[in-house]
């Protein structure tokens, strides 16, 4: 077989980066894995384990002990602060630019004046600094759980409206504004009072809707990624596809990574997507398949430890099978994209080392090294079919 494999466990760092002192002081000391698995003593990831996660973290914690057998490494964040947009788009092999950082409040009457000339029925909300409601079932403001400022969310109930029409004024505010990531998203069984509800301000001047706190997340969720200035053509799916090489983008990765000659599937349940990620791999003799697993990361921004960890239980179970069903000089990548440490005290993301572990079964152990960025996953997958490189990154094969 000729199959090249990447599970991203969404936000799994494994200790802050050097740098947060100076550019986020609120993320020293997170160690998601380790902090995980302290206030979790009798948690057991045995494939994860296998794959040299330990080793990787650099000590051994509860249950969980080193592999003598690991392919492992870890990778800095090249990207400013800690994003899964902008984490995703170096994974695929981009050079991360400093995304502009802007409240909403800037943009907000472009935003307003666009929409009603869109047709649309809009409404300011708030006492100081304001959000939009759209039709009376979408709010636009900040993102409240990301790094501040560089995403805008729409937050919608989709028992009134479709999801259709949710996109659709989704792109309204992505031509009309210049962050990295507007993200249109809604749920079912959730009332505008439960939307209205969850609004919250941070640092004065950020507004928008705690989306976990909402229940958008509940029941009937869907989510788009409408990102800024990114160029597919440098990044391994747009590379791989043009040279006929299939390509299936499983989970968030689907919303987020451009994929234009190959397939993408939206999904949000770790079951699920790690079950569609297996089919996937037993359809395919030749191909690259990524999968992102979110509920980690929504885990995270709970402040959910036991949500996390069970999350993981499943995800590890499944990364197991996959082990299983590889053969030849398939390969396997398991990493992640940022930190969301859920024992910080804070909802947002940290910025935090990632581990990349590497398996294959004709492999022997070795170390990849600190990697510079998360970009040598991308050079990695385009070099193993022999395509050319991406736009950033150094291939560890």
């Amino acid at each position: 077989m000729n199959r090249f494999v990447v599970i991203v466990l969404d936000s799994f760092g494994i200790g802050h980066m050097e740098d947060d002192a100076v550019v986020r002081p609120q993320n020293v000391g997170a160690n998601t894995c380790k902090h995980i698995l302290e206030k979790m003593p009798n948690l057991i990831l045995p494939n994860l384990g296998k794959l040299g996660l330990m080793n990787a973290l650099g000590e051994e914690i509860g249950c969980m002990k080193k592999s003598i057998d690991a392919v492992y490494g870890k990778a800095a964040l090249m990207h400013v602060g800690a994003d899964t947009f902008l984490g995703h788009q170096e994974i695929m092999g981009t050079k991360p630019k400093p995304p502009l950082i802007e409240p909403f409040s800037k943009s907000i009457d472009k935003v307003y004046n666009a929409l009603k000339e869109a047709g649309y029925k809009v409404e300011y909300l708030g006492k100081n600094t304001k959000i939009l409601l759209v039709n009376g079932c979408v709010t636009v403001g900040d993102n409240i759980e990301a790094d501040l400022g560089q995403v805008y969310n729409l937050t919608s109930t989709l028992d009134l409206i479709t999801y259709e029409e949710v996109i659709k004024i989704g792109k309204v505010v992505r031509n009309n504004v210049k962050v990295s990531r507007v993200i249109a998203f809604g749920g079912k069984n959730v009332s505008v009072k439960n939307i209205l509800d969850a609004v919250e301000e941070k640092d004065g001047k950020y507004v928008g809707v705690n989306a976990p706190k909402s229940g958008v997340y509940n029941e009937g969720y869907q989510v788009m990624h409408m990102g800024y200035g990114v160029n597919s053509k440098v990044q391994a799916p747009t590379i791989l596809g043009k040279k006929g090489v299939f390509v299936s983008l499983l989970g968030k990765v689907a919303d987020i990574v451009a994929n234009d000659y190959g397939k993408s599937t939206s999904c949000i349940d770790t079951k699920e997507v790690m079950e569609l990620t297996i089919k996937e791999i037993q359809n395919t003799k030749s191909g690259f398949i990524c999968t992102n697993v979110q509920e980690t990361d929504l885990a995270g921004h709970e402040q959910n430890t036991e949500k996390y960890a069970e999350k993981l239980t499943i995800a590890d179970k499944y990364i197991g099978r996959i082990m299983e069903i590889l053969d030849g000089n398939d390969r396997l990548v398991v990493m992640a994209d940022h930190g969301n440490d859920p024992t910080i005290g804070h909802s947002h993301h940290t910025r935090e080392y990632v581990p990349i572990l590497l398996y294959g079964k004709d492999l022997k152990a070795n170390y990849l090294g600190q990697r510079k960025t998360l970009s040598d996953v991308g050079a990695t997958v385009v070099k193993y079919f022999n395509c050319e490189n991406t736009e950033n990154g150094q291939s560890f094969l």
